[in-house]
Order: structure tokens, then C-alpha cells, then sequence
């Protein structure tokens, strides 16, 4: 996605910044658990996407395949939208879906349907 580690522990976490004071954290699954408790898991999808807004039609084409190519699952191809932008979804392995969108308003703006 062309983030940058701020930091990584291989084979446990990642974490990225992805604003002036807020982090993704990417964990490996067992040490998740190890600091946040058990994970309830259940069938079906997490009711949750993840969002990812790029500056080109052509940038979320391309990451949707950089997506594909990593492995992930497609679950909707990119398409224009009728409030203007472009988004396509993936899955990951764990079932979540990140949207990989082109907001055509200013930059930083961001449009909630």
C-alpha cells in the first residue's frame, strides 16, 4: 500500500502511522491474543472495512493488484461511484475487507456517502 513501518518486530507486529496521532497496528494472531485477551472468532465477515485513499484512479487499480498478487482475495472490482470517487474492495487473510478508494474532492477531505 506503500506505507512505511514506524515500527516492526518480525513475526509479531507492524505498525504504521497513519496520521498525526493515530497508528494501525498489524499483529500476528497469538500475539494479539498475548496482549489484548482472547479473540472471539465466528463465522462470516467482520462487520469493519478499512480504508485506504490514494490520489489516482490508476493508484487504486494498482494497489488492488499489488493486493491480488500478495495473495489477497478480490471482492469487488474498482468502479466509479455516484459521489464521484473510484474504490474497489479486497480481503485479507483474516476475512477483513479493506476499500482502496479515489476521492476526487480536496486533498484530506474526506466523502462519507
Amino acid at each position: 500500500l506503500g506505507w512505511t513501518a514506524a515500527f516492526e518486530e518480525p513475526g509479531d507486529v507492524v505498525m504504521i502511522r497513519t496520521g498525526d496521532k493515530l497508528v494501525l497496528s498489524l499483529w500476528d494472531r497469538g500475539h494479539f491474543e498475548a496482549e489484548v485477551g482472547t479473540v472471539v472468532t465466528g463465522d462470516g465477515v467482520p462487520p469493519i472495512t478499512i480504508a485506504h485513499n490514494v490520489s489516482t484512479t490508476a493508484e487504486v487499480d494498482a494497489v488492488l493488484e499489488t493486493a491480488r498478487r500478495a495473495g489477497a482475495d478480490p471482492v469487488h472490482d474498482a468502479v466509479e461511484r455516484e459521489w464521484g470517487g473510484y474504490t474497489g474492495y479486497f480481503a485479507d487473510p483474516d476475512g477483513y475487507r479493506w476499500e482502496i478508494a479515489y476521492n476526487p474532492g480536496p486533498i484530506g477531505q474526506v466523502v462519507l456517502p
